[in-house]
């Protein structure tokens, strides 16, 4: 049997892993061109980060609530995602192709996170 937390958990350190490297390239190479890419905007947004990997952990260390924890995380952030990130924050950062690149990569793997602990959540095993 997959182990469906354990998946997640990886898809979403990689995902938070590419947020985090995206976001420190708009603070640092990108400084200026919205008033959300600058390190103090980097900064304030760490607090993210901090949960991210708190969930992360949990999920990696198998405690009983951490695919609860991930799933609401995981689709929290994927209406964030589509419902703010994508309409406020992205048009004024006058995206190019790695912004639509790390956005869509970025929400993809939030819904494959998302669909493994809910498959995980409800019992379904898949075949290994």
């Amino acid at each position: 049997m997959i182990d469906l937390v354990r998946h997640a958990a990886w898809v979403l350190l990689v995902t938070f892993v590419l947020s985090l490297a995206y976001e420190l390239y708009r603070a640092t190479i990108k400084a200026g061109t919205s008033r959300h890419d600058s390190m103090r905007a980097f900064v304030q947004n760490l607090p993210l980060y901090v949960v991210a990997a708190t969930v992360i952990g949990a999920l990696f260390a198998g405690v009983d609530w951490a695919a609860w924890a991930g799933l609401c995380f995981s689709g929290g952030m994927i209406l964030v995602s589509i419902l703010y990130y994508n309409p406020a924050i992205m048009l004024e950062r006058r995206p190019g192709l790695i912004d639509w690149f790390e956005d869509l990569v970025f929400t993809g793997l939030l819904f494959v996170a998302t669909a493994l602990l809910l498959y995980d959540i409800l019992g379904t095993t898949l075949p290994s």
